[in-house]
């Protein structure tokens, strides 16, 4: 290269930053779906043009949100899947192929908790976490990567973490449940190595916190919620709707060039504790 070659390239701003997060003509799978923070992204991923496949135990609950997206003018399918049974989310992720002839988009919203304090916890309650949190996410990512790297047109790839990928929380019972969600942050990062040279990126979402129903027996606890509250810099938890922008990102063109990360969306906590 001479000096008097440009190295910055020329970029046509009005048609390439144009539609950065518009998903038309896209395929996502959302395992996890129907639940608090799942419908939120399963609506944003549809209000972006995306056709959208909700899975989860509940095939009654799964039809239900797909039959909302369909009479709101959008394009969405259901099927059940225990993530307990990695057949059962393979053949998921085939439905989604065999329906819409391919898959773009994997977010992976499966996960629970079961409480437990670590001298009460249990080896069933233990395995359950970390077959739902860990061992769904593996075989869902690989079923996924498959069809993507057999169609050969790249594709994204987002699991569902919290801030217990990183910190640890008092009082509470959570060695399984943060210690899955550690070891996903790591699934992660090696599933961006291996699937990078496809195409194909691998993200993270790690909120802290969200008003769902599954947190509603600790945030009713008045002492656990004040003292949440004033440890998060911006002096709130999140709602459904803060963790679906960073789920748009990470499924849309926007972020092509961002792999292996998971994005903390917790007003601040991880940044300052």
């Amino acid at each position: 290269m001479t000096q008097s070659e440009h190295i910055t390239p020329q970029i046509d701003f009005a048609t390439e930053l144009t539609g950065l997060f518009d998903l038309h003509g896209k395929v996502a799978y959302v395992p996890g779906g129907y639940g608090g923070i799942g419908e939120a992204i399963v609506w944003g991923l549809a209000l972006h043009g995306a056709k959208v496949v909700v899975s989860g135990r509940s095939s009654e609950k799964a039809v239900s949100l797909a039959q909302q997206l369909t009479e709101a003018g959008h394009e969405a399918a259901a099927c059940a899947a225990d993530a307990h049974s990695v057949a059962e989310l393979r053949d998921s992720v085939d439905f989604v192929v065999e329906k819409y002839g391919t898959l773009d988009i994997l977010v992976n919203c499966v996960g629970i908790q079961r409480e437990e304090a670590i001298l009460d916890v249990t080896e069933e309650a233990f395995d359950e976490l970390y077959t739902i949190n860990l061992k769904s996410a593996m075989f869902l990512a690989q079923a996924a990567a498959r069809h993507q790297i057999a169609a050969n047109r790249g594709g994204k790839q987002v699991h569902l973490l919290s801030v217990r990928a990183q910190l640890g929380i008092r009082d509470r019972g959570y060695s399984a449940y943060c210690s899955t969600k550690g070891a996903l942050v790591m699934l992660i990062k090696q599933h961006a190595m291996e699937l990078a040279p496809h195409r194909i990126n691998v993200n993270g979402i790690a909120p802290t916190f969200v008003y769902t129903e599954m947190i509603r027996h600790v945030m009713e606890n008045d002492e656990f919620r004040t003292n949440l509250l004033a440890r998060i810099p911006l002096g709130r938890i999140a709602d459904p709707k803060d963790v679906t922008g960073p789920a748009l990102f990470f499924t849309s063109r926007a972020s092509d060039f961002v792999t292996g990360q998971t994005l903390y969306v917790d007003g601040g906590i991880t940044a300052s504790q």
